[in-house]
């Protein structure tokens, strides 16, 4: 039996200790926001932070997480429901295409902003590097970070506007 703290929830899993904690969280507890990419770190796409910092959840054992907070796409929004702004952002700059790897990035973006509050271009891409989007989506990724980051601001819905008129 292993406890884990879970976007603020205790929940007890009968799980072998060395059981990836992604697999944990997908098959256990039903969350599945987090999805499995190259299942070797590699990709990004199973981020999810552990104690605030973000990791790869495919290669952590869920024996790692005793103690500790871990935090999922599913519990970045407000209590409320409110979307996160890195949340927001990523819908008003449409950067999704295919959206697989995107709560992996979501996840890294909100850590590096926690982490940098106004990154540059050149920190955004180091930061990032580790998350692999196969749509080739990094443009809008990072015009996202920079929005919810408020050093842009969005002109996606802008253009939605004029359309429409």
């Amino acid at each position: 039996m292993v406890t884990i703290s879970i976007n603020g929830n205790a929940e007890e899993i009968d799980v072998d200790p060395a059981m990836p904690l992604l697999w944990a969280v997908r098959e256990r507890l039903g969350m599945t926001g987090t999805k499995f990419g190259c299942g070797i770190a590699q990709c990004g796409a199973c981020t999810m932070h552990l104690d605030g910092e973000p990791i790869r959840s495919c290669s952590t054992p869920i024996s790692a997480a005793e103690g500790k907070e871990v935090t999922t796409i599913e519990g970045i929004a407000d209590p409320d429901g409110t979307l996160s702004k890195v949340q927001q952002a990523w819908i008003s700059e449409q950067v999704p295409q295919c959206g697989y790897c995107q709560s992996g990035q979501i996840m890294s973006a909100t850590a590096l902003l926690r982490e940098t509050p106004r990154p540059t271009d050149e920190q955004i891409k180091a930061y990032m590097s580790g998350n692999i989007c196969r749509c080739g989506m990094y443009g809008r990724i990072r015009k996202a970070i920079k929005v919810a980051a408020g050093i842009e601001t969005t002109t996606r819905m802008d253009s939605a506007e004029e359309v429409s008129a």
